[in-house]
């Protein structure tokens, strides 16, 4: 698997946000977006999972033109703030989405609410977590069915430390099974672990700082 982002640019009215960049992202690598807030990495990320469509530039997965078409890709995210039905318990949560494509069923929810640290927290209602305990459900839902593309944003805010570990211990080996995994983050010391390589976003610009 390999996703090419090519001369992609987006503008929201009179602000550019990304310009022209390219990238290409290999299977069995984790690459980290670094760069202030605003700087364009989300914007990146839900691009590349087809929530917005770049003003200029084409993205593709193995050469294949993206065109609305992401869920054929096996992609799970987490961009921004976890949404869930707030009145409904992180295990129910991801059961209603696991019945969407209908894949995997308790074993495989269960084996991401213990990688996440959530067993004592899985019959919460989602409206009462708090901020970590929705990432850790944000992230969950993102590897549950074994996904091939991984992109998590700022994946680890408010997560305490034992769990961190825990999750990134899992994105390494992930990682080794030929996954492409993405990582946006201020957090240098995350990128500095993880990454293989390290793209940085200024002023709708990305260049590459390791690799």
């Amino acid at each position: 698997m390999k996703i090419k982002i090519e001369n992609v640019s987006k503008k929201f009215k009179d602000n550019e946000v990304l310009k022209s960049v390219n990238i290409v992202l290999d299977e069995g690598h984790i690459y980290g977006f670094s760069g202030r807030n605003g700087s364009g990495k989300t914007v990146l990320l839900k691009i590349i999972c087809g929530i917005y469509l770049p003003t200029e530039g084409n993205v593709y997965y193995d050469n294949n033109l993206l065109n609305g078409d992401v869920y054929k890709y096996n992609v799970g995210a987490l961009i921004e703030n976890p949404k869930f039905f707030p009145d409904v318990s992180c295990y129910e949560n991801l059961k209603i989405l696991a019945e969407i494509k209908n894949e995997i069923g308790q074993k495989e929810i269960m084996s991401a609410i213990e990688l996440t640290n959530l067993l004592s927290e899985k019959d919460k209602k989602f409206g009462k977590c708090s901020l970590g305990t929705k990432q850790k459900l944000g992230i969950a839902q993102a590897i549950m069915e074994n996904q091939k593309i991984i992109l998590l944003d700022e994946p680890f805010n408010g997560i305490e430390e034992t769990s961190v570990r825990k999750i990134k211990d899992f994105l390494i080996k992930e990682k080794k099974k030929g996954k492409i995994i993405v990582i946006s983050t201020h957090i240098k010391e995350d990128l500095n672990e993880l990454a293989d390589t390290i793209y940085h976003f200024d002023d709708g610009h990305v260049t590459e700082t390791k690799g």
